[in-house]
């Protein structure tokens, strides 16, 4: 399991330590949540960002575009130093082709599924993706609940996945915490997302080993 805290839910004026905090307590990746307030219904973090963060960690810097039209934006953030972008579906309308301008430049590709959008949206484009980013809550807000069917559509696709043989990771992002952790796991998923669970405690790092600790190491 690779943990890929939220940097949305950090305190953002001391954005190196909570980078450094969070690799120091067993973090894989830096997710960066980008939100333009069309999409989904808040504004947050932009390439300037990430170029801060990419200048702060060693870490990969994972960013999940929740914006509409997005195309104009993936050289932006590669740019600015993402090792790996997700689109959602809804947001592009040519996927195929914007998943191409990613892999060009060098970054692992994902498509992001709201919990409305069903598994089938990807059926021509799955085995072009390096990861699928199933969404847990309604995107948009951090300390959101966790919505229990999204479960079976993680095991959906874990299955789906297994029988093409590919090897595309599942990360989940929402309403994963200590409680859950495990069990989301188990399901299939290979990256997960924290926000308030990584961050809301105050001792990042801690937190980042527990949440570790607790979905099996």
């Amino acid at each position: 399991m690779i943990l890929a805290p939220s940097i949305l839910a950090a305190d953002l004026g001391h954005l190196a330590d909570a980078a450094a905090a969070i690799q120091r307590g067993g973090a894989g990746l830096v997710h960066v949540d980008v939100m333009d307030g069309r999409f989904v219904p808040n504004i947050s973090l932009g390439p300037v960002v990430v170029k801060a963060l990419r200048r702060a960690t060693t870490l990969p810097i994972d960013v999940h575009l929740m914006v509409e039209s997005a195309e104009p934006y993936l050289d932006t953030f590669v740019d600015a130093g993402a090792a790996s972008v997700s689109v959602h579906v809804e947001a592009v309308v040519h996927l195929q082709r914007a998943l191409a301008q990613l892999k060009a430049r060098g970054v692992r590709t994902g498509v992001a599924l709201n919990p409305s959008t069903p598994i089938a949206a990807l059926e021509e484009i799955l085995p072009e993706l390096d990861f699928v980013l199933v969404m847990s809550v309604n995107p948009g807000f951090a300390g959101q609940e966790f919505l229990p069917g999204v479960l079976e559509k993680i095991r959906r696709l874990r299955r789906a996945l297994d029988e093409r043989g590919l090897a595309a990771q599942i990360q989940v992002d929402g309403g994963v915490h200590l409680g859950n952790i495990r069990s989301v796991v188990q399901a299939g998923a290979g990256v997960i997302v924290a926000g308030a669970a990584a961050f809301s405690q105050g001792d990042p790092e801690a937190a980042c080993r527990a949440l570790v600790e607790a979905a099996g190491g």
